[in-house]
């Protein structure tokens, strides 16, 4: 037993001694302090735990129980230095799905704008183009290069609009699923950046939130790629397993430091406190290795058993 948890069995064994010889709402206040103490320190629950069932034992077994009367006492006693990781859990669960419903509004708006964007701009981009053709045919010959040059920018800003829809909210994603949405997000960075992409994995559909935060974690970390990591190649690797779902994306770069870069209250522009958040809210984790000269990875785990949304799966 190390000097932390003998102190802390030790506390335990006083508080509750006190309990027991009371049994009244200071001494419950003071086991309600106990536990929140050991919360903020860092104590993890079953280290709490270990020490509180040591005291309790000894305890009962050093008294004799009236009745049960002491017994209940320790009950309670346990349950109050308990309940501050109750709440503290509670908490954590209640910000995670609340976290998880503004994901779910906010891609939900991109859908919408992105399918706007795709079918009513586009629309009215192929009618000027319809115009401009129809307008060609009573142009003078001076006029062709000027209109050549107009037809060109409007290809150009279809190209951009197809870009920033596809960015708002992929359409494929939604239609064919991940892979199919990864490969298309792999293929256009590597035509912007030079960046050979490989992306691998299983083409079955996965939950639909799922789905959108790893594809938001790809994307995400390719544009990291493409403006800081000065890489030659990287890879996407989808795995499912039976209770999670992992995602694993490497980069050849020039890697960083990332207790540095990532330091609380430091502004990276990685953009990975803002994944960390939206893993968080569907019970993952989002883990960064990198080192400067040897590339970065990054490393996401999505728990299955949990219910996302209406997609229940995989409860084993």
């Amino acid at each position: 037993m190390s000097r932390s948890e003998g102190e802390l069995e030790r506390r335990c064994v006083r508080v509750l001694s006190r309990h027991l010889e009371a049994g009244d709402e200071r001494t419950l206040h003071e086991a309600y302090e106990l536990g929140r103490g050991a919360l903020a320190e860092g104590v993890g629950i079953l280290d709490l735990a270990l020490p509180l069932w040591r005291a309790a034992r000894a305890a009962l077994e050093a008294r004799e129980d009236d009745g049960g009367r002491l017994a209940q006492r320790a009950e309670s006693f346990v349950l109050e230095c308990l309940s501050p990781f109750e709440m503290a859990h509670r908490g954590a669960r209640e910000a995670n799905e609340a976290l998880r419903r503004f994901d779910e509004r906010r891609e939900e708006q991109a859908r919408r704008i992105a399918r706007e964007l795709h079918d009513e701009a586009g629309q009215l981009l192929a009618a000027v183009h319809l115009a401009l053709e129809r307008a060609g045919r009573y142009i003078a010959p001076e006029g062709s290069e000027p209109l050549a040059q107009a037809v060109e920018m409007l290809r150009q800003a279809e190209d951009e609009l197809r870009r920033l829809a596809h960015e708002l909210r992929p359409l494929v994603l939604d239609d064919l699923g991940l892979m199919p949405a990864l490969r298309f997000l792999g293929e256009g960075a590597g035509r912007r950046s030079g960046v050979a992409v490989g992306v691998t994995g299983p083409e079955e559909r996965l939950p639909p939130e799922v789905e959108t935060a790893i594809y938001r974690a790809a994307q995400e970390a390719l544009n990291n790629i493409s403006r800081h990591a000065r890489a030659s190649r990287a890879s996407i690797d989808v795995r499912r397993t039976e209770r999670e779902v992992l995602c694993r994306i490497q980069d050849d770069g020039c890697g960083f430091i990332p207790d540095r870069v990532l330091a609380p209250g430091r502004r990276s522009g990685l953009g990975l406190d803002g994944l960390r958040e939206r893993m968080a809210g569907l019970g993952g984790t989002l883990a960064i290795s990198s080192q400067p000269g040897r590339g970065t990875e990054l490393l996401i785990r999505i728990p299955l058993e949990v219910c996302h949304g209406d997609a229940c799966t995989d409860r084993g």
